[in-house]
């Protein structure tokens, strides 16, 4: 079966059809999926539509890109959130310094803020960075994430800056990209990385897969993923299936 274990599911893109996708989705080879909130407003929409699927689970944390309106107030409403049954992490969390929505200074303070709060309530964080490699990783560090431990999303950085994450017990977040002809960095990275360090994911409704690159993503285009992992590990498409869903299930803690 396969685990997403980043999706976003609330986004309006799946206003129209979001019951009938996930139905579908649920009675194929989707055995589970975690959607996961970026800004505060979506940590409810999140934890309620988990609270629809027994397959379907929460994430609740601030991206990067919206925490200029976060508040001591604010954050406190995230740690009574992350007390919800299905709530298996805080996330996602961490640095954009693509589009700079906030300050880099403001970045930092609520990705610390929001890496203590998951040391405080005991769940894994789900890490967002991009063009941000030096500072997250000194901050994951410096915060010791890794007694929260989790996974870096949609990781996009050198083999030795996975190595780094990987030696402090993190988790490889593996999705579409893998699929691009330009993908030559994450192949590294993948060949380097322990089958036992890697969870796939689709960020959906973003970055699907090839054939349906720039298309609406969805869990079930994950076995292309899937496919491509197998390829460069040299094990067949059941086994990768297999240990990223066992990864996913030891990672989020989950008896399932």
């Amino acid at each position: 079966m396969i685990f997403d274990t980043h999706a976003h599911y609330d986004d309006e893109q799946f206003e129209a059809d979001r019951e009938q996708i996930l139905a579908s989705l649920f009675a194929g080879n989707v055995g589970a999926v975690v959607d996961v909130s970026a800004e505060l407003d979506s940590a409810e929409r999140v934890l309620e539509l988990a609270g629809k699927y027994p397959q379907m689970y929460a994430a609740v944390g601030v991206h990067p890109d919206d925490v200029g309106g976060m508040s001591a107030e604010r954050l406190a409403q995230i740690e009574r959130l992350c007390a919800h049954e299905k709530c298996v992490a805080v996330g996602e969390i961490g640095l954009d310094y693509h589009w700079m929505v906030a300050d880099k200074k403001t970045q930092a303070q609520w990705f610390a803020a929001q890496i203590e709060l998951a040391k405080r309530v005991k769940k894994p964080v789900i890490i967002h960075s991009r063009d941000a490699a030096e500072d997250t990783l000194n901050i994951v560090r410096g915060e010791r994430a890794y007694e929260a431990g989790g996974v870096m999303h949609c990781y996009s950085y050198s083999r030795e800056m996975a190595a780094a994450y990987i030696d402090m017990g993190f988790y490889i977040g593996v999705g579409g990209v893998l699929t691009f002809k330009n993908a030559r960095k994450l192949r590294e990275v993948v060949e380097y990385a322990p089958m036992d360090r890697i969870v796939v994911e689709t960020d959906c409704p973003y970055l699907a897969p090839e054939p349906f690159r720039g298309k609406r993503n969805c869990s079930a285009y994950i076995a292309y993923v899937l496919d491509e992992l197998a390829r460069i590990k040299g094990i067949s498409r059941e086994e990768a299936e297999r240990i990223t869903w066992e990864n996913a299930r030891r990672m989020f803690r989950l008896d399932m």
